[in-house]
């Protein structure tokens, strides 16, 4: 029997049904996201999360940059094996019976944008946030991000997972997979286009096409080593090359001593594109201050700007975490 699709504001049915067809990984860690009305925290330097509330920007790095300059190679590894396999050799001739052709322009669409994706694609990280780390946040993030004067700004959710055109920049989960693992995601992708064919063929070529594509190019984005898997990471993908925001603005800014690029999100509302709750006051709950010599300090300037951009009760939201952990 087929699974009932829930409704999301701005899809209607068909519409829910090929982003469950095309992305069911995606499509159901979104849904659990939406039903348990999930937080994120963004870990990172005070002198970074102090950026963004000065700025009302959000910086997005290239993924060439990020501390694991191989996570799309694996992704593309994983996808070439599983593409290979008996399963994509299933698909590939079912797609062939739909549309004549198809495969071969997948192919090659993916051939001529794979270097765009790996020099390409700008990042902004963000963790699942459990209630048990509003006081403490996460060791294993402490010990890997924001050195020795960390900050978590934990996020409502909201925001991240209403579907929104309006900045071209999209947040997607991440898989924590094996080989073996993202074969069998593979194989569902597969089975749920064969067995959905007469839908699927409807949509037209062009559109399959796309979507086709598009489920490689996040495969492979977002695709991470199961060792990972305590980070618990969301993405909010933008590659200007293939959708140009004209609201993301670029430029030149120094990071830890290397000079690059940097895509800046404004954090403004654009409500007629269905973007909204991601101004300051609206986006963030709270702060934790991570393990630092200067914790109140840096409380006290957190409040002092989170006060200036209009946060109610900022004193409220801004804890420094117990966490006995040393540099």
């Amino acid at each position: 029997m087929e699974r009932q699709i829930p409704a999301i504001s701005g899809f209607d049915s068909d519409d829910l049904r090929v982003v469950q067809l095309f992305y069911p990984f995606a499509f159901e860690q979104t849904m659990r996201g939406i039903q348990q009305q999930i937080r994120f925290a963004h870990y990172s330097s005070a002198e970074a999360a102090m950026r963004i509330l000065q700025s009302n920007q959000v910086w997005m790095r290239k993924a060439s940059a990020m501390n694991d300059f191989r996570e799309i190679d694996y992704g593309k590894e994983c996808l070439i094996g599983a593409y290979a396999s008996d399963t994509g050799k299933r698909l590939k001739a079912a797609l062939e019976e739909m549309f004549q052709g198809i495969t071969g322009d997948i192919e090659e669409r993916f051939n001529a944008w794979y270097p765009h994706f790996e020099n390409g694609t700008f990042l902004t990280s963000i963790s699942e946030h459990d209630p048990s780390e509003d006081r403490i946040g996460r060791l294993s993030m402490w010990r890997a991000y924001g050195g020795t004067t960390g900050v978590a700004v934990v996020l409502r959710g909201t925001s991240f997972l209403a579907p929104s055109d309006a900045l071209k920049a999209y947040t997607s989960p991440v898989a924590y997979l094996s080989h073996a693992q993202f074969q069998r995601e593979f194989d569902r992708l597969a089975e749920g286009i064969i067995s959905n064919a007469e839908f699927v063929k409807s949509r037209g070529r062009e559109e399959v096409l796309a979507n086709i594509f598009n489920a490689f190019r996040m495969a492979t984005v977002c695709t991470k080593h199961p060792g990972f898997h305590e980070e618990k990471e969301w993405r909010v993908i933008y590659n200007p090359a293939w959708q140009q925001s004209d609201r993301i603005t670029s430029s030149v800014e120094v990071i830890r001593g290397v000079p690059q690029i940097v895509q800046k999100i404004p954090l403004v509302d654009v409500p007629e594109e269905g973007l909204v709750g991601i101004t300051i006051p609206d986006l963030v709950e709270r702060i934790i201050i991570g393990p630092t010599d200067f914790p109140l300090e840096i409380r006290e300037a957190t409040i002092e700007l989170l006060k200036s951009k209009g946060v109610a009760n900022p004193s409220e939201k801004v804890i420094i975490s117990d966490i006995p952990l040393r540099h």
